[in-house]
């Protein structure tokens, strides 16, 4: 009978609870709440992607907790803000830019606080003036605090980042056993050292050092890797044998190796 009071007893609270939360918040109606932090988090990333140190604290409660899965805790919004001048913006060759997924992005109301938003975002890098890239994927949590009306962020956690390149997701052509074998052989690279182009299972494969990837063919005669941001580009004597081959890494040439057996 005890059990069955104090059943009834937490489903009533429960349901009152989420009656209550239903019909308004100390914050305001959910539509108003969505709307409102919505609009915050547009402007935070508007500042945090034109490194606007200055108002990018003004975001933050100073007991902010930033957790980040591949850096961990960072304690305080002074220490942020540093990481941030330190890091992110420190080179001005150097531009990263965050976009939310779209229909990924949730607000939820926080009882007696503020409000929780949740979501997926991309990041996308320049270098030195070259075009914009896509280079990482991520989930978001922010919990935003209200202090009479004052909204600013207490929690931050990132989390799930995934390495992303045009590659991953890139449809490759087939060519012939005779094409891909005329490829095979032994190559030496100045930074790499020894290369070795061979088939296995009917693929075209590249082993150097402890990597062995399978090597995609684009429609312009190069090829690719799936998990990383390279282009192989194949020199050829008269015959159509390999002779050396160029490595691009996006978009760059890092690396040249030629043919020694």
């Amino acid at each position: 009978m005890k059990n069955y009071a104090m059943t009834m007893l937490f489903l009533g609270i429960f349901f009152f609870t989420n009656h209550t939360l239903a019909q308004t918040t100390e914050t305001g109606t959910q539509n108003t709440l969505e709307e409102t932090i919505l609009a915050l988090d547009a402007q935070f990333w508007n500042v945090y992607n034109s490194c606007d140190v200055t108002n990018f604290k003004k975001f933050l409660t100073e007991d902010l907790e930033f957790y980040h899965d591949k850096g961990g805790l960072t304690e305080t919004s002074e220490k942020l803000v540093e990481m941030m001048e330190n890091g992110l913006c420190a080179d001005p060759n150097m531009k990263l830019r965050r976009e939310a997924v779209k229909g990924t992005v949730n607000v939820f109301p926080l009882h007696n606080y503020g409000a929780i938003i949740t979501g997926e975002h991309l990041f996308y890098l320049t270098e030195n003036g070259t075009a914009e890239r896509l280079v990482e994927s991520a989930k978001f949590t922010h919990v935003w605090q209200n202090e009479n009306g004052n909204w600013r962020m207490s929690r931050v956690l990132s989390y799930d980042h995934q390495e992303t390149h045009s590659n991953k997701n890139r449809l490759s052509v087939p060519i012939s056993i005779k094409m891909a074998k005329a490829l095979v052989g032994t190559y030496k690279a100045p930074n790499t050292g020894t290369v070795s182009i061979f088939m296995e299972n009917n693929e075209l494969r590249m082993k150097a050092g402890e990597m062995n990837a399978v090597l995609h063919a684009n429609l312009d005669g190069s090829f690719f890797i799936k998990d990383a941001p390279i282009r192989i580009s194949f020199t050829k004597d008269t015959k159509g044998k390999a002779t050396g081959f160029t490595v691009y890494e996006n978009g760059k040439a890092v690396e040249k190796a030629k043919r020694v057996e």
